[in-house]
């Protein structure tokens, strides 16, 4: 929101400085992002006059210039422009000064030899417009010395603020005005319109046939007007604050709707056909907007309509076929309420921005729609001329009072300020409020008031949030943990899975509903999950895995020469809408080899194969606190992974993680060239430590060596290698600290059906040496126990 100092003063009595407003305005809740003061950029350039204007000697386009100044004296000018004559008054720029249009900053120089000091500039050169045939020619009723910013009228500070969408009353000067006066820094004028008396009664109708949309229409006649340029003063003003003069008319609807808040409409009354309505779009109908953009109308959006189908979208841009131009001699006038929530629908989904739609679907003011159009009216009979009807009045101010209790202790008790009762009832006041006792009547221009903390908010803002004491927190604090079990454990599996090579990665949401079905949703969920409104068509869906993405991510980067991703994601899945379907997993994808090729080691690089993500996994699992190592590990991983060359960790039936290669079919369906390895740890079923104090043991170094014994079994090719590692381990848990498979073998010497697995345990001595009777007892366990768990038989 821009306007200018001396915009504000037309609504607000005040002495106070630039600094002092702006200070107020940040101090109550309408924060300064800008001041722009032109008149300090252009202070440097000033009327000259020039005294003599001769032909250069040595070249035919130059004319060497006397110019006085009213602070450099009589100076030599040497100036190419074709317009600079002798007795004409000028801009000059001063040695020194800088030219915005060139980017240059002047100093003194010869020009085809002689000498030249300053500069008369054009309108480009200054950056007022695109104008640079010739030099700034003035008339002579401005004196020597005059500023230039003064001439331009661009002495006038330009002030922006930021809005918060519930402060529609500021989005009008006088609410600003409203607030600076109630903070003490002057006295708000009162506005003076005044009720244009007509004995001409309204030419036509007005029906509203959408109340809900627009509770209130307000018209006028106004016959006889001229449409010729505004006055200079209301065009300085709209240039001030960024905003193009078109024609009086138009230029006068700006200027309520930046002054009051009140956006106005124009219509030329001989390009009306019929009697005006205000409809509902039906959907697929076309407008020709004054933005000079056609838009397709979408259904539900208000719509001003005469007997040529729709004129313009009611509170959000108006229609070219009836707009005012330079033949104009009747209009019809237009002061409305429409519904926020509507226009903001309809300025969304069409895509259409206006100062207009920012007023209305923040919440125009109901109570002034006639005033509104008194204070257009008179704008306009003082302009443009002309004769004004009686005003036509269709529906009615909607319902918008309501009463807040409010007790004045409230205030000292959420925001800790003792504020006097008889403090906070005058600032009320100030700010529009009507008090009696104990309730409460926000104004109506205060739509966004409906609590008693809203009203403590006000005396808060009025009096001033930097006068809230800062106190420290009393008694004794007990910090709690900020993280959470869960969040814990997302932190840690992030670090885990970084340190182990992989690059985080943040992606969408959402994926393709081919891609969810693919990755585990069934029928029920994809219907729970789709999308109403999904941000592309290929991503329609919530995800059922992260796994997904992160493949594509590295498809991504594979085809911009970035091959052999190794990416992960720690973030939540869907599997319906409610709370429970919800989980957070950590998951991971890695594609190519595993290292990179080395001159020195041609095995040093190999393809990434399931054992990768599986110790991906663990690495996690084990960082959260989970036995990541010590899981059970069974082959029932989900469909969408390679049935024979993937896995699920689990506890029981809880499921912490699975792992393997993506299945080579839903690779295919994705487009993927490449084969892909992953993961999915399940952080929610991570079962929580039990508590067994704050304090770790120390470290325990064992004096006695540890000793390895390798074993050969011979066992069915089904027996899981997992299944006979625990086996083993299971014969004596102190002493068999661990326990790795080396080889496996199957072929000559070994019967159909049948492999030979061998593997070395690690035994670790406790207090004292191992005999050999203790060696060949603890063997003798290990075997009886592979045989009892897994039916293999020691090989001779």
């Amino acid at each position: 929101m821009k306007f200018t100092l001396s915009w504000l003063k037309r609504h607000l009595d005040t002495d106070a400085s630039l600094k002092e407003i702006s200070d107020t305005l940040t101090a109550i809740g309408l924060e300064v992002e800008e001041i722009t003061d032109q008149g300090r950029d252009f202070a440097p350039f000033t009327v000259a006059k020039v005294e003599k204007a001769e032909k250069h000697p040595d070249a035919d386009k130059l004319r060497v210039c006397t110019v006085k100044t009213a602070d450099h004296g009589t100076v030599q000018v040497v100036c190419g422009a074709p317009n600079a004559k002798t007795g004409m008054k000028a801009i000059f720029a001063p040695d020194g000064s800088y030219i915005p249009g060139l980017d240059v900053t002047l100093k003194a120089t010869k020009i085809r030899g002689v000498e030249s000091n300053g500069m008369l500039v054009s309108e480009k050169e200054m950056c007022l417009s695109d104008e640079h045939n010739g030099i700034i020619e003035l008339d002579d009723k401005y004196e020597i010395g005059t500023p230039m910013a003064e001439v331009f009228g661009l002495d006038d500070p330009v002030i922006e603020i930021a809005l918060t969408p519930n402060r529609a009353d500021c989005a009008g000067i006088y609410g600003i005005a409203r607030d600076l006066a109630a903070a003490g820094l002057g006295t708000l004028k009162p506005l003076d319109i005044k009720p244009v008396k007509s004995a001409r009664e309204f030419p036509a109708k007005i029906t509203i046939d959408d109340k809900d949309g627009c509770p209130m229409f307000v018209g006028r006649y106004v016959k006889g007007v001229k449409n010729g340029p505004s006055p200079e003063w209301l065009q300085k003003q709209l240039k001030a604050i960024g905003l193009r003069p078109i024609s009086a008319l138009v230029d006068i609807t700006n200027f309520i709707t930046m002054d009051q808040a009140r956006p106005l409409h124009a219509y030329d009354a001989k390009k009306l056909q019929g009697d005006v309505r205000v409809g509902t779009s039906k959907g697929g109908e076309e407008l020709e907007a004054l933005n000079d953009k056609t838009y397709e109308l979408v259904e539900g959006a208000v719509t001003i309509n005469d007997d040529s189908g729709v004129i313009g979208l009611g509170g959000v841009v108006g229609g070219a076929s009836t707009g005012c131009d330079e033949n104009t001699e009747n209009v019809l006038l237009e002061a409305a309420y429409f519904a926020p929530e509507r226009i903001a629908r309809t300025g969304r989904d069409q895509g259409v921005e206006s100062d207009a739609r920012y007023r209305f679907e923040r919440g125009a003011d109901p109570e002034f729609v006639v005033a509104g159009m008194e204070l257009f009216t008179n704008m306009v009979l003082e302009i443009c001329g002309g004769e004004a009807s009686e005003v036509f009045v269709a529906g009615g101010v909607p319902e918008w009072k309501r009463t807040i209790e409010y007790d004045p202790a409230y205030c000292k008790q959420l925001i800790g300020i003792d504020v006097p009762k008889d403090r906070q009832i005058e600032i009320l006041k100030s700010l529009g409020f009507e008090v009696k006792a104990s309730k409460i009547t926000p104004p109506s221009w205060r739509g966004d008031v409906f609590g008693k903390a809203d009203i403590t908010e006000e005396i808060a803002r009025i009096v001033g949030f930097d006068k809230i004491p800062a106190l420290s927190v009393e008694g004794p604090v007990i910090p709690t943990p900020a993280d959470t079990i869960l969040g814990s454990a997302m932190r840690k599996a992030r670090a885990a899975l970084a340190a182990r090579g992989l690059h985080e990665c943040v992606t969408w949401s959402f994926l393709a509903k081919d891609q969810a079905q693919a990755f585990g949703a069934n029928d029920n969920q994809i219907a729970a999950l789709t999308l109403q409104n999904p941000i592309s068509s290929e991503m329609d869906v919530m995800r059922p895995s992260i796994l997904p993405n992160l493949i594509e991510a590295a498809e991504r980067n594979e085809a911009r020469g970035f091959a052999g991703a190794a990416l992960c994601e720690v973030g939540p899945v869907y599997g319906g809408v409610k709370p429970d379907d919800q989980r957070i997993v950590a998951a991971g994808i890695r594609s190519g080899s595993n290292a990179a090729r080395h001159w020195a080691d041609e095995n040093a690089a190999r393809s990434v194969d399931l054992y990768d993500a599986k110790a991906d996994a663990i690495a996690a699992l084990e960082a959260c606190g989970a036995p990541g190592a010590n899981a059970q590990i069974s082959a029932d991983a989900p469909e969408y992974y390679h049935p024979g060359r993937s896995g699920v960790l689990r506890l029981g039936k809880n499921v912490l993680a699975t792992f393997g290669e993506i299945h080579p079919s839903i690779l295919d369906e994705m487009g993927i060239k490449f084969p892909v390895v992953g993961f999915e740890i399940m952080l929610d079923n991570i079962p929580q430590a039990k508590k067994k104090g704050t304090e770790k043991s120390m470290l325990k170094l064992e004096p006695l060596q540890p000793l390895t014994r390798d074993f050969a079994f011979l066992v069915d090719e089904n027996v899981s290698a997992n299944d006979l590692l625990r086996a083993a381990t299971a014969a004596d848990k102190a002493l068999i600290t661990d326990a790795s498979i080396f080889d496996i073998y199957q072929g000559k010497g070994v019967e159909d059906g049948e492999k030979s697995v061998a593997l070395s345990i690690t035994i670790q001595p406790k207090g004292e040496s191992l005999t050999d009777k203790d060696l060949e007892a603890l063997s003798e366990k290990v075997t009886t126990l592979v045989m009892e768990k897994t039916g293999g038989v020691l090989r001779g």
